[in-house]
């Protein structure tokens, strides 16, 4: 029961525009991960594969330890999915649609569901064609949670909200969260979202998982400094260490982004640092997505 929940290994699959390349991430059970990119960064391709609704043209996929796609009958009893695009029939009432899960997945636990509604604040008589785009997603997640899964798969499932709207669902669905411990991919171009459920992070950039690694670690390495340079040294020989992610210098004044901040990197800079700032996981996101593409352009073809 300790195996990785989700295993993706140099997975890749082309299109005729873009191209999923070399996809690697891994989930262990209990963890929750934010996958953050762009839109059209791969997010939901990615989780497609996963899904076993796309086939790979290379590379290994595992969900809850059974191969993907061949096993995937299987492997998605134990899994709930909530994606943007995933509608509630418009007459049907949720009642109805409860009743239909329930009759297609044994584990359906109907005490948990009628918890679930009065939470979310809504009511099994309700047709899916009054409710609110908050009040769809509330439903679509009521019917995957209330099926007990070992595994929760969420495709951009705030995507449309208004801030109001997509902030008290972020805050019921943690409050849920914290009554059943279970492992769940989150996939956002929201930062935001991201950081306040997720305790792992992935930033998928054109296709490519760019960074993976704890939250809390992201937060902790990456810093930006304000500083003066030493008097008449043209090129500061600091600009080419590799925690630099990206440097501005206006005359003395030098405004740096480090990825790998310490007590040790800060005695070797050998100039006066003004101010440290800690960055918000946005800001790591879009600095660990541009110095990627830097990174990428440069390289020899």
């Amino acid at each position: 029961m300790n195996a990785q929940v989700i295993s993706m290994t140099g997975v890749r699959k082309a299109f005729r525009f873009f191209t999923l390349e070399d996809v690697s991430l891994a989930l262990e059970p209990g963890q929750i991960m934010g996958l953050v990119g762009p839109n059209g960064a791969g997010k939901s391709t990615t989780i497609r594969l996963l899904m076993g609704l796309l086939t790979p043209d290379a590379g290994e996929i595992r969900l809850l330890g059974h191969a993907m796609p061949q096993h995937q009958a299987t492997a998605k009893r134990d899994v709930g999915f909530v994606s943007d695009d995933m509608k509630l029939l418009p007459q049907a009432t949720l009642a109805w649609h409860m009743d239909f899960v329930a009759s297609v997945y044994p584990g359906w636990d109907a005490a948990y569901a009628a918890t679930l509604l009065k939470r979310f604040g809504l009511h099994a008589g309700q047709t899916a064609r009054s409710l609110s785009t908050g009040e769809q997603a509330k439903a679509l997640l009521l019917l995957a949670l209330a099926r007990r899964p070992r595994l929760l798969v969420l495709d951009e499932p705030t995507s449309g909200m208004d801030p109001v709207a997509r902030q008290e669902l972020l805050t019921e669905f943690m409050d849920v969260l914290r009554d059943d411990s279970r492992s769940i991919l989150f996939s956002s171009h929201n930062t935001l979202d991201v950081e306040r459920i997720s305790d792992r992070i992935s930033f998928i950039d054109r296709g490519r998982v760019v960074a993976s690694d704890n939250k809390d670690d992201f937060l902790e390495r990456w810093r930006t400094l304000r500083l003066r340079l030493p008097d008449g040294v043209p090129d500061w020989p600091a600009s080419r260490w590799p925690e630099i992610v990206h440097r501005d210098v206006d005359g003395p004044n030098v405004t740096l982004t480090v990825d790998g901040f310490s007590d040790g990197f800060l005695a070797r800079l050998g100039a006066p640092v003004q101010d440290v700032y800690r960055m918000s996981l946005e800001e790591v996101f879009v600095a660990t997505v541009m110095h990627s593409r830097q990174a990428r352009e440069v390289r020899p073809s």
